[in-house]
């Protein structure tokens, strides 16, 4: 687990008390916005933080990979500019879609081509 890319020390130690046995971390990101904490990656799922329930509750959602049926650049420009030029994923799960806002166009393109990698399996 030694080049674990995050941005909160205590996000990271929120998902790394919540792992599987053989599961690694690759990536826990802070998440910008209205309802989403943060997004963590590991190799054998996404792990959401939502904060959009009623009454300040918060949950964290575990999708596995295999779950996913796809992952989305999300932009509200047209795309004259590079393929990762927003900082905004989001995440198809049956019939309901987790957006995440990234602090950078660089994390959303990580976080992307990791679910990308797990569910083109």
């Amino acid at each position: 687990m030694a080049n674990i890319v995050y941005d909160r020390k205590e996000q990271l130690s929120q998902i790394q008390s919540g792992l599987m046995p053989g599961e690694e971390i690759i990536a826990v990101y802070d998440a910008i916005g209205v309802g989403t904490g943060f997004i963590g990656l590991t190799n054998r799922r996404v792990i959401i933080q939502d904060k959009s329930f009623v009454g300040k509750k918060v949950a964290i959602t575990s999708i596995p990979y295999s779950k996913i049926s796809s992952v989305s650049v999300v932009s509200n420009k047209s795309w004259a500019g590079s393929y990762f030029s927003t900082g905004s994923i989001a995440v198809h799960v049956g019939t309901h879609t987790y957006e995440i806002d990234f602090r950078g166009a660089d994390k959303s393109q990580h976080a992307h081509n990791v679910i990308l990698h797990y569910i083109a399996r």
